[in-house]
């Protein structure tokens, strides 16, 4: 086995509502603020009113949340609340489901791997999975982590479907996921184009076990939540969210917004979007991953080729790919990060390059280009405001 290379140093940081959330899984699976400008408490007002508009919206989400991170300092804005029937906002200590930023979490454990020499980015599945079908073989890690591999959706097979429908707190064997695709072939031929598939980051997490021998949760508290200190971030099998927690809804009015925060299990979704976090962890998180703070510079240059390519739901700006991270040029400047959507909560979590400042948005409901695409155009320009206050000057801590 190849000698690990030394690490760098990480620096500190109305059927049922389960029945309707299980086919939304399905699914997936003010004036601009100026680049440059010093945010006023005109401009802080400015963006507070921006969340109330969202959550004002019929449409629209119970609760929305978001940090802006400034070195150790959390600018915290916040509009409506964290449960519906009651007055308590929601708050950065609020446990929610980041749906797929979990794939930058399996990317950044993946990129660990390589930089100690126990992965390789051009590593096959054939050479690292002999037990996936034959024909997926020429895949590589690198295409995995990039979305170009080819791999058919697991989470669009009709058997897997049905026994999410059926009973959408089963508890599925998280490392046979694939084997719900494993007599289709390729989508197309590896590397020729990007196609989003939540079967990627399964396979980059079997690929990391296979190399290490170990858990993947065991190897997400060793290379991410120990290095981060992320003490309150998680992979749960079950359904159940740790207490606090951003409940997450299905609106649709008329009818009142239903709680869906523990209607689906986790275990069908695994290393591509099971992971629980806070808007507090998920900050830390997202401004190390930015930085490349956790990879060598040398990986991180490869992480860094970015190709045509928008995450799930798209960010703010325009998307481009890169490995396991995107890149989200705004009217106000580049940051990279990833987003997410499950039933009951939409996230996005960026970062600025130098890993100095991050922004998570976080809002209590499932908004794509397939569900709401209105109120998801309307959350993106939100998001937009918010990365041009995240690039601004403003470096004194508030709370909204």
């Amino acid at each position: 086995m190849p000698r690990p290379r030394p690490r760098r140093r990480i620096r500190p940081l109305r059927p049922t509502a389960a029945v309707l959330a299980a086919a939304s899984l399905l699914v997936l699976i003010a004036g601009p603020a100026r680049a440059g400008g010093h945010a006023g408490e005109a401009d802080r007002h400015g963006l507070r009113a921006r969340l109330q508009e969202l959550v004002d919206n019929p449409q629209g989400p119970p609760g929305v949340i978001a940090v802006l991170r400034r070195g150790d300092h959390l600018d915290v804005y916040r509009a409506g609340v964290a449960q519906v029937g009651t007055d308590r906002p929601p708050r950065p200590t609020d446990h929610m489901r980041i749906a797929s930023v979990a794939k930058a979490f399996s990317g950044a454990v993946a990129l660990r791997l390589v930089d100690q020499g126990l992965l390789g980015l051009d590593d096959t599945i054939a050479e690292r999975l002999p037990a996936l079908p034959a024909a997926w073989g020429s895949v590589t890690l690198r295409q995995l982590l990039n979305h170009t591999s080819g791999l058919p959706d697991y989470t669009s097979d009709p058997e897997f479907v049905a026994l999410l429908t059926a009973d959408p707190h089963r508890l599925f064997d998280s490392r046979h996921l694939l084997d719900f695709v494993a007599d289709r072939g390729l989508e197309f031929p590896p590397g020729t184009r990007y196609q989003y598939s939540n079967s990627d980051n399964i396979a980059v997490a079997l690929m990391a076990e296979a190399v290490t021998g170990e858990r993947y949760e065991n190897l997400l508290r060793t290379e991410v939540y120990r290095p981060l200190r992320l003490r309150e971030t998680s992979l749960p099998q079950g359904y159940r969210l740790p207490r606090p927690y951003l409940h997450g809804y299905l609106v649709d009015p008329p009818n009142q917004p239903e709680d869906i925060s523990t209607a689906l299990g986790q275990s069908g979704v695994w290393a591509s979007g099971g992971i629980v976090s806070t808007p507090k962890d998920f900050s830390a998180f997202m401004a190390a991953y930015a930085g490349g703070d956790l990879i060598t510079r040398q990986t991180r240059q490869e992480q860094l080729a970015f190709i045509d390519g928008a995450s799930e739901p798209a960010g703010p700006g325009t998307n481009q790919a890169g490995l396991a991270i995107f890149k989200y040029t705004t009217r106000c400047g580049v940051v990279y990060g990833h987003t997410g959507n499950t039933p009951g909560y939409t996230q996005l979590g960026v970062g600025t390059p130098d890993g100095r400042r991050s922004l998570t948005f976080s809002i209590s409901e499932q908004v794509s280009k397939t569900i709401k695409p209105d109120v998801l155009a309307q959350v993106r320009a939100v998001q937009e405001d918010f990365v041009c206050a995240l690039l601004s000057d403003d470096d004194e801590p508030h709370e909204r």
